[in-house]
């Protein structure tokens, strides 16, 4: 097949397409999750080495994607969980929490690593072997301890990246390769779910005429960006077609400010700044999903109803309501 894929089809073709279904276009392989044609990647063997390097990479991820402070040495493992155990108030002790998570992941990867080492040396490593049950305990604990840990945006965390070490311990490289197309069709689909909102609230207000355009186009190069890994060879033109997209959407100028445009008559129910702060608010949300390749499912919730709230009121829910006259 030669036909380049929608990445998303209408709901009269997603219906003869099961989950999961493979098929090629223009020469790459995708597989079909959530309405979305997914390109997919080579998996490598399933090996101790493949997993480590797996669970290495997805440390990594993790840290990146979520608060400061939290990439605490395995080595100091004992000194969290003791901070953590001896802390009283809420707050500084969802933070040792965190804290405490990152260095089990740490601890694991350490003991994963160690593994390896030894397997290459001829040593047989087996399911019961203790090492092996202490980095699945690990891993548990953190996972366990991950839904304390907010998003480095200060919004809801993502529960899904402190399971992946373990989901890569647990099964096959193989399953866990298809079970991040999963998320990455999620992902996509929270992207649209965004722009759409963005266009449906503000398309048809005269302050935001042409908006739409920008919008459709940053959705497109974050779907891209999302089914694209930073070691692929098109990541250069991926990552500046992206964002580039998000700046010109966010340098969009209203009507009313543009030099050359007609003042419309009356003023507008809908605050200008507010509306602005909107679409900022909907590209740093994208941004957030299409790096870390996994739905955001609260806050996109929360970002269409903000995008209801300024339909119907001309401001931003958490902006106070403006004096009359």
């Amino acid at each position: 097949m030669s036909t380049a894929p929608q990445s998303f089809l209408p709901s009269s073709q997603q219906d003869l397409t099961a989950e999961g279904e493979r098929r090629i276009f223009d020469g790459v392989e995708r597989v079909f999750y959530s309405g979305y044609w997914i390109k997919t990647c080579p998996v490598p063997a399933d090996t101790l080495r493949a997993k480590r390097d797996l669970i290495d990479a997805l440390t990594r991820r993790l840290f990146n994607h979520t608060e400061h402070g939290l990439n605490v040495p395995g080595c100091r493992l004992k000194e969290a969980r003791a901070a953590y155990d001896a802390e009283s108030d809420a707050a500084r002790r969802r933070v040792k929490g965190a804290m405490l998570a990152g260095a089990l992941v740490n601890r694991a990867s350490d003991i994963f690593r160690r593994l390896v080492d030894l397997q290459s040396d001829g040593v047989e490593i087996r399911g019961d072997y203790s090492l092996v049950a202490e980095c699945g305990k690990c891993l548990i604990e953190a996972l366990e301890l991950g839904r304390m840990v907010y998003h480095r945006s200060g919004e809801e965390g993502i529960d899904e990246l402190w399971g992946e070490p373990f989901r890569v311990f647990s099964i096959s490289v193989e399953e866990f390769y298809e079970g991040r197309y999963i998320k990455t069709g999620q992902a996509m689909r929270d992207i649209d779910r965004i722009a759409r909102s963005l266009i449906d609230q503000l398309g048809d207000i005269p302050l935001f005429a042409g908006v739409e355009t920008l919008v459709q186009a940053f959705a497109a190069a974050a779907r891209v960006k999302v089914e694209t890994l930073r070691g692929d060879a098109d990541i250069f033109d991926v990552w500046a077609s992206f964002v580039s997209a998000g700046e010109r959407l966010v340098e969009f100028v209203p009507a009313c400010l543009s030099a050359d445009a007609e003042r419309p008559a009356g003023r507008s129910a809908h605050g200008v700044s507010d509306g602005l702060q909107l679409i900022r608010n909907g590209r740093a949300l994208v941004f957030h999903i299409a790096r870390a390749r996994t739905p955001m499912p609260k806050s996109t919730q929360e970002f269409i109803e903000s995008c209801e709230f300024y339909r119907h009121n001309g401001r931003l829910p958490a902006m106070p309501a403006p004096l009359p006259g």
